[in-house]
């Protein structure tokens, strides 16, 4: 009788700490108690993780994983895209974390591994994403990170001035060259910033531009990756364009281009950046 009482207990609880998480896919991803043993293959993950102070659980990441300094020192397994399979099942992960565009996910799960693929794209994404995180790592901060996130985009705003909503900007992601458009979370964040970007939403998140749609627009501001403003203003008819000649151009680091295009737990601080460079760059 007493062994069937303690069988009948271990099963309550159980029941009770089994959990279920929808991921971007659609998928109920189970979990019998809280992953301790995580590879994430998406840099936005990754900070989430640490964000919600899990960072410990992160056993394996993505080459493009680099912040906060503890994921630097944690193998890692080749890219979203393109992840080392052997080296993920060596680390013997009871999560990955992956992006929805990723293609291994199949692959993984045919080896036995659980996977969730959460991939935010807009600020909206960040929060819903965050409290799918929050209820995997069984933890209650989701909220309070997304608190701090919002109150940072807020006190940027608020530290601009109201003649900033006559700037227009042209936010470059990539030299190809690919331009954040309205709809991108960057483009979402310029918005709340007060400022006009001259990408519209009908191009999409992340366009690739003509280059004579820019000297057209001729925007106030450039926002522009070091790596990339290189050659910048040898683009035909560039070095025309009034923010160039006005040396009204915000060149970034790549530590600062890593934080900002990133849509993640640092988009308030991206915010700041942003509107630290307004500050700086308009008369």
């Amino acid at each position: 009788m007493k062994q069937a009482l303690v069988l009948v207990w271990l099963v309550f609880l159980h029941t009770v700490h089994a959990y279920q998480v929808s991921d971007d896919r659609g998928v109920q991803v189970s979990f019998a108690q809280p992953p301790q043993r995580i590879v994430s293959l998406l840099p936005s993950l990754t900070e989430m993780v640490c964000a919600l102070g899990q960072c410990d659980r992160l056993v394996g990441v993505d080459r493009y994983s680099n912040h906060p300094d503890h994921v630097k020192q944690l193998p890692l397994v080749g890219g979203g895209l393109d992840p080392n399979i052997e080296a993920i099942v060596a680390l013997k992960p009871d999560l990955v974390l992956m992006a929805t565009s990723a293609q291994a996910g199949a692959r993984l799960q045919a080896l036995g591994l659980k996977v969730m693929s959460l991939e935010p794209k807009t600020h909206a994404d960040v929060k819903r994403v965050l409290e799918s995180m929050g209820q995997v790592l069984a933890v209650g901060d989701a909220k309070r990170v997304w608190q701090g996130i919002e109150a940072g985009m807020q006190a940027a705003t608020l530290s601009l001035p109201a003649q900033v909503k006559t700037t227009r900007v042209y936010f470059e992601v990539n030299r190809a060259p690919y331009a954040a458009g309205e709809v991108s979370f960057i483009g979402e964040t310029l918005t709340r910033l007060g400022v006009k970007n001259i990408v519209p939403s009908n191009m999409g998140p992340f366009p690739l531009i003509n280059p004579e749609f820019v000297v057209r627009a001729n925007p106030d501001v450039i926002m522009v990756g070091n790596v990339n403003f290189a050659g910048m203003a040898g683009r035909p008819g560039w070095a025309s364009l009034r923010a160039i000649v006005n040396q009204q151009v915000c060149v970034f680091t790549p530590t600062q281009s890593d934080m900002l295009v990133r849509p993640g737990p640092r988009m308030a601080d991206g915010a700041r950046l942003m509107a630290q460079c307004l500050l700086k760059v308009l008369p």
